[in-house]
């Protein structure tokens, strides 16, 4: 070994994971390593370049990682000596997604992949240090700075939750072309033709797969000549074919590609080669799997321009979340995924309305109330918001307003077209009633909570749970402190919250059945909005505007908060909590199979044992309710 080459076995041994590897291991992946010495600034690449055949060690100098996000260039990591970047050839054939520039003069290891690669499959150590890595792909700050042998991941750093996109279920083909080992290559061939597949998987007894064969292989093996077509197909198959279970991850099925340095997996019921063949996974498929990362959808979200780009991929958010409940993702995951995507579908919708209007003639806040606001809305459903600009002079008032309600209705005709209906009760920023100046808005606050029995009937309680979207933060805190002051020491207020969350009809009968429409379109069927899912969301409300707790929306959050502040009630918060998720699964999983809001649940359709889950799930309220009871003087409004 030539003495450059010992020199970086020597540098690589004291950084993660080249640890886990043997001196002589080393020893031959610096034998085929390049020295890259980068001047300061230089671009070893940049987002949107092809993928290089090697990822990079910092030997010395400092690498920038950045990306250009709302046009302009943010540096989401700093890698130092010992740090990994550039994998993203290990795991993904789309470009890279961010630029490596030198921060200063430095010297890089470029390692390639080829070489590497059965170094990762025979080193259990090495590829889970690689698939942890990428699979958890945390989010790294501007500020960010890696310790030594800290990973730096290239993948989809812009989306907060990306790691979803690593334990998605895949689609794939599930009516895979097979044949018999003993079938002839030219009937094979003509059969894949014929059938426009790319592979075909060669069964043995019983329908197990033995092999499987690609054009790769008809190249590689029959163009050139090593074959005749007259052989029979098991003589060019590779095997044994490499299998995986019916309901394998992105991240698995990446892994596995890996480690066996194949192009296609092999589904079968068991996930081994000794159970029926049920389906086959292709590179294809998880480069089509990656597009429904949810970083990739809202990127989509920022460059669209008509209402149907965004139906588009709402339709798609639709089947990213119908994948994750069938991967039993918790649905407070999922959840922040939705509601981030909704965020960024209603805030694109709002710049586009801008950009036909022109530029606002004052700051303003586009507030979503209800379960947007709450980060709850999996589904598409109504549209709730309201629209709140800053204060301006009188002679100015009317030509404001008039500006920001064509800005609103433009904006809700835009939602209403991607699939999100119009409220039925109005509440939405194009109404006139709920678009007015901040002023107004501390009025209408006031009002509602200083004499609620005079206010009741414009008084919805979806007014406080509220989410920005676009606009000016300091607006929305205006309207935060307005009502937290309002709320100190307010007993009629929340007598009348109190008594508003109570009066939901019970969800069971005396003798424990579940309360049914008696009449109407969904006779028979369980409500589980309004009987389950709303008390619980009333109560949350109720309890943290009365704790005085800013800043927390989210039902289950809301929970999880009180059972931290309220600790002597602490076990019936936390069962209110997983209440919640377990009954907001129930809806999402109704509304995705039936295709609307999922409000209604077809209980002659679920199983016994889902029955029982969706019943327990109820059991909370009951407690609930006492706490609520106990706690206000619920008795001018009861």
């Amino acid at each position: 070994m030539n003495t450059v080459a010992e020199h970086i076995a020597d540098f690589l041994k004291e950084y993660k994971p080249f640890d886990n590897l043997t001196f002589q291991e080393l020893s031959d992946i610096a034998t085929n390593i390049r020295v890259i010495n980068l001047e300061k600034h230089a671009v070893l690449f940049q987002n949107n370049d092809a993928l290089h055949d090697s990822f990079y060690v910092v030997a010395s100098g400092v690498i920038n990682l950045t990306t250009i996000a709302d046009a302009e260039e943010t540096i989401i990591n700093k890698c130092h000596e010992g740090d990994i970047f550039g994998l993203r050839p290990f795991f993904a054939k789309n470009n890279y997604m961010m630029t490596a520039k030198a921060r200063e003069e430095s010297i890089i290891y470029a390692i390639p992949i080829a070489v590497f690669r059965p170094f990762v499959a025979n080193n259990s150590d090495v590829l889970n240090f690689l698939l942890e890595s990428f699979a958890v792909n945390s989010r790294h700050t501007k500020d960010s700075v890696s310790s030594n042998g800290k990973l730096i991941s290239d993948t989809d750093y812009l989306d907060q939750q990306t790691e979803m996109q690593y334990i998605q279920s895949l689609n794939y083909n599930n009516s895979p072309l097979t044949t018999q080992a003993n079938h002839i290559i030219k009937d094979v061939a003509i059969l894949m033709t014929d059938s426009m597949v790319d592979n075909i998987v060669i069964c043995g007894e019983k329908n197990h797969p033995i092999g499987i064969v690609t054009y790769a292989d008809l190249s590689s093996k029959i163009a050139t000549g090593r074959y005749p077509i007259t052989e029979t197909i098991d003589k060019i198959m590779s095997s044994p074919v490499v299998t995986v279970i019916e309901n394998v991850s992105l991240a698995e099925a990446q892994l596995l590609m890996l480690k066996h340095n194949v192009t296609h997996l092999c589904v079968t019921k068991d996930g081994t080669s000794k159970s029926v063949v049920k389906g086959i996974i292709s590179e294809h498929d998880l480069i089509v799997a990656q597009a429904s990362n949810p970083g990739v959808l809202i990127k989509e979200i920022k460059r669209s321009q008509l209402p149907k780009d965004l139906k588009q991929i709402r339709d798609r958010l639709s089947d990213l979340i119908q994948n994750s409940i069938q991967k039993n993702i918790p649905i407070s995951h999922v959840s922040n995924i939705a509601s981030e995507i909704n965020l960024a579908i209603i805030k694109r919708a709002v710049e586009l309305s801008i950009l036909d209007l022109g530029s606002p003639p004052a700051r303003f806040a586009w507030l979503s109330i209800g379960s947007q606001g709450r980060k709850e809305q999996h589904l598409l459903t109504d549209q709730d918001s309201i629209l709140i600009f800053e204060d301006v002079t009188p002679e100015k008032y009317r030509e404001v307003k008039d500006y920001f309600l064509r800005l609103a209705k433009r904006t809700t005709a835009i939602l209403e077209k991607v699939g999100y209906e119009y409220c039925p009760n109005g509440h939405m920023g194009s109404n006139m009633l709920w678009c007015k100046s901040l002023s107004d808005w501390t009025k209408q606050y006031n009002s509602w909570m200083n004499t609620p029995g005079e206010n009741s009937n414009d008084l919805s309680s979806i007014f406080f749970d509220y989410e920005i979207v676009f606009g000016e933060p300091k607006i929305e805190e205006a309207i935060e402190n307005v009502i937290f002051k309002n709320a100190v020491n307010n007993t009629l207020f929340f007598d009348f919250l109190g008594n508003d969350a109570l009066k939901r009809n019970s969800p069971l009968s005396f003798f424990k059945k579940f309360i049914i429409e008696e009449e109407g379109p969904h006779k028979g069927k369980f409500d589980i909005k309004t009987r389950a899912l709303m008390p619980l969301i009333d109560g949350a409300r109720l309890l943290i505007l009365n704790a005085n707790i800013k800043g927390i929306q989210n039902t289950y959050l809301r929970f999880k908060q009180l059972a931290i502040t309220d600790s002597k009630n602490a076990e019936i918060y936390l069962s209110c909590a997983e209440a919640f998720l377990t009954l907001s699964k129930f809806r999402t999983v109704e509304g995705l199979k039936n295709d609307d809001s999922g409000q209604y649940i077809n209980l002659r359709e679920m199983s016994k044992t889902d029955k029982e889950k969706l019943k327990n799930a109820l059991t909370p309220m009951k407690d609930l309710e006492e706490l609520i009871k106990s706690k206000f003087q619920l008795t001018q409004f009861s």
